[in-house]
């Protein structure tokens, strides 16, 4: 992330979703974004016909720190060519114009799950990771198979690490979990009945907890002390969302996993080796 950008994808997820002073402003925003971020929140708050005081609480809604992040995100977005935007499929297609098609989307994906992160959130949740004594991760859905491809490659470099989609055995690991454990509850929405149980559980038994949701405020993110955010991907009738997210998802599981080994370098290669030579002996025989 060598700019900070994401401002203008994030005023596009959830403008639907924020109450109307705030609607009207992020509406503002995204057709005037040259001239928003040259004003003061004061300035602004007056253009819009809202307050200095809404510029505040949509920065606070979309998850940003101030106006003055939200300036240097929309700043980073106009320095870049706007893509094509996530693309359907349609009846009879070429395959070639579905290859192209579902490369973009993910590609999409992935550039605006990028452009919306903190290195800050990424740091804190490898670190607790790194010194967790156990971690559980959950995931329902398509949630599910980020959730095993994290607990493999974190099983990789000698983590305890166990992977749920049934809420009754993840809630009978997380009931003898505590203060030097962490669970991870991934939810592309945000509002997985099970996932918001079995974290709730967590929270009572004081563990640590981490949630990789699409951008926005959720029950999930809300109930997490360290929260990660995919793109929204908005997507299509035939739902190459479930592709997209999944891929964003596990970006982000890769990303922290890189952020451990770089911290942790000697550690994590001496694990890694043996794990290797511990396949490749099997492959041998």
């Amino acid at each position: 992330m060598s700019q900070v950008k994401g401002g203008l994808t994030m005023l596009k997820e959830m403008v639907h979703t924020l109450p109307p002073s705030e609607k009207k402003l992020a509406e503002y925003i995204l057709e005037n974004p040259e001239e928003s971020i040259m004003l003061t929140s004061l300035l602004l708050g007056k253009e819009s016909g809202t307050s200095s005081a809404t510029v505040i609480r949509l920065c606070k809604s979309i998850g940003l720190k101030g106006f003055q992040e939200l300036k240097i995100r929309v700043a980073g977005d106009l320095q870049e060519q706007s893509g094509q935007g996530y693309r359907d499929i349609e009846p009879n297609d070429r395959t070639e114009n579905l290859i192209e098609k579902m490369t973009s989307n993910t590609i999409q994906t992935i550039k605006e799950t990028v452009d919306m992160m903190r290195a800050s959130d990424l740091e804190g949740a490898a670190d607790a990771l790194f010194q967790a004594k156990s971690i559980v991760i959950i995931g329902f859905g398509a949630s599910y198979i980020a959730a095993k491809d994290a607990e493999q490659k974190f099983t990789r470099i000698d983590k305890f690490v166990q992977a749920f989609s049934d809420v009754h055995m993840g809630a009978t690991a997380i009931a003898n979990k505590g203060p030097d454990d962490v669970v991870v509850g991934i939810s592309f929405s945000g509002e997985t009945k099970q996932v918001i149980d079995l974290l709730e559980l967590a929270k009572k038994k004081g563990v640590k907890t981490i949630s990789i949701t699409k951008t926005g405020k959720s029950p999930v993110s809300h109930m997490t002390d360290i929260q990660l955010h995919t793109s929204a991907a908005k997507e299509a009738t035939f739902r190459s969302g479930a592709t997209s997210s999944r891929m964003a998802q596990l970006h982000v599981i890769d990303i922290l996993l890189m952020i451990l080994a770089s911290n942790e370098y000697e550690e994590v290669i001496k694990h890694l080796d043996e794990t290797r030579e511990a396949i490749g002996s099997l492959k041998q025989k």
